[in-house]
């Protein structure tokens, strides 16, 4: 594990590449801040910065990657985790812990039974920028949160209890909204008993799932870092954050269904004919959803015999339907009422991320495989990852 030795740490952290895709001036106030300071904004390539200067900025990433190793910008830390805890803007505490994966166990393809798999579709288009960086990268920094469901909260939660004996690594605040971050060293003996208490997770857990880690974010990234591995270039080993999916404040926000261009009352008892109950619907049978059109308003009642969660069905049936409408995805409730108030719109509103969704959502893609896309968003932009650890893959 690499970990930066400069001035100003709070301008070496950014946040994920994927982030603020539609706001470029986002990343220039990110420029503007970190000035000519030392920072891991220079060895990533924002996805809001692509276009056809590609091939130069990746020349650069790399060239600055090298430098930093060559002036001695790091500290290792070998054979180690790091404990990490992220203080968000509500005063909510995320727990994580920071390690590697073995690339290996790692797939991202519909129908995988590998025990680490993505949690949604993954757009092959959007991995080959991410591959371009890594293949000819000396270390890796990482914006990867990899899920487990440990109801017991054996594996992390024991760190914070003994942190007070652990030698702390940084503790400052996040540019631009980001909170607080802080985080400690594992090593010696505690990171024996953590690789322990990994090791009966993954025993414990295979009796009951077919899958033992998610990728809740960073899996375009983690599917470029098994491109680079598989065509010989990098590491077997890819750096993720553990969390735990019981962790109240890892928030799942809902995506929202919007429907355009459509006969509202058509697409609706068409919904109701084929993928909602009939007869009387309970909670047994059926899950309810909302919709809205206008200042009409309803509530569809979708088998539960169809799937295994009501966004499955919903986007398989609008994913299948031979109608000619455009699909929009909307994460704030209050914009999908609005937006659905537009001629021949409906918009269908996708049922909260609570305890029991979290509960039951390793069965769900144990029993179904990826999830659809843009079926949840981990926390809102400035609750992401931002790049702080280091790892040599070369």
């Amino acid at each position: 594990m690499l970990l930066p030795d400069v001035d100003d740490i709070s301008k070496w952290a950014v946040i994920a590449c994927d982030q603020f895709t539609s706001q470029p001036e986002y990343w220039e106030k990110v420029e503007k801040f970190i000035g000519y300071s030392p920072s891991a904004y220079r060895l990533i390539l924002p996805e809001a910065m692509l276009g056809e200067a590609d091939v130069q900025k990746i020349s650069q990433i790399n060239s600055a990657m090298n430098d930093y190793l060559e002036q001695n910008f790091f500290t290792e830390y070998k054979n180690s985790y790091v404990y990490v805890e992220r203080t968000l803007l509500d005063g909510s505490v995320r727990r994580g812990v920071v390690g590697v994966i073995d690339l290996e166990e790692y797939d991202y393809a519909p129908g995988s039974e590998s025990k680490i798999r993505a949690t949604e579709h993954t757009v092959t288009e959007r991995i080959p920028p991410r591959k371009a960086i890594r293949e000819n990268a000396a270390i890796e920094l990482s914006h990867v949160i990899l899920l487990c469901d440990d109801d017991r909260r054996d594996l992390i939660e024991p760190l914070t209890l003994s942190r007070h004996s652990m030698k702390k690594l940084y503790d400052f605040n996040l540019m631009f909204g980001g909170g607080n971050i802080r985080g400690w060293l594992v090593r010696g003996e505690q990171s024996r008993a953590l690789s322990m208490r990994i090791n009966s997770y993954i025993k414990r857990k295979s009796k009951e799932l077919s899958v033992l880690f998610a990728v809740g974010d960073g899996n375009h990234s983690l599917a470029a870092a098994k491109a680079c591995y598989e065509a010989g270039l990098t590491s077997r080993y890819a750096m993720v954050e553990l969390e735990n999916i019981y962790d109240e404040a890892l928030k799942f926000e809902p995506i929202h269904r919007l429907v355009k261009n459509i006969s509202v009352d058509e697409v609706v008892d068409d919904i109701q004919k084929n993928i909602c109950v009939k007869g009387r619907a309970n909670e047994k049978n059926s899950w309810p959803i909302n919709f809205y059109s206008g200042a009409k308003s309803g509530v569809v009642n979708i088998d539960k015999s169809k799937g295994a969660s009501a966004l499955i069905v919903l986007q398989k049936y609008l994913d299948e339907s031979e109608k000619n409408f455009e699909i929009d995805y909307i994460h704030d409730l209050d914009a999908l009422k609005e937006l659905s108030s537009a001629e021949n719109s409906v918009g269908f509103e996708m049922p909260p991320f609570d305890v029991n969704a979290k509960r039951d959502f390793f069965k769900v893609i144990s029993e179904s495989g990826v999830l659809p896309r843009k079926t949840f968003s981990m926390g809102h932009a400035q609750e992401k990852r931002y790049y702080l650890e280091a790892r040599r893959i070369k």
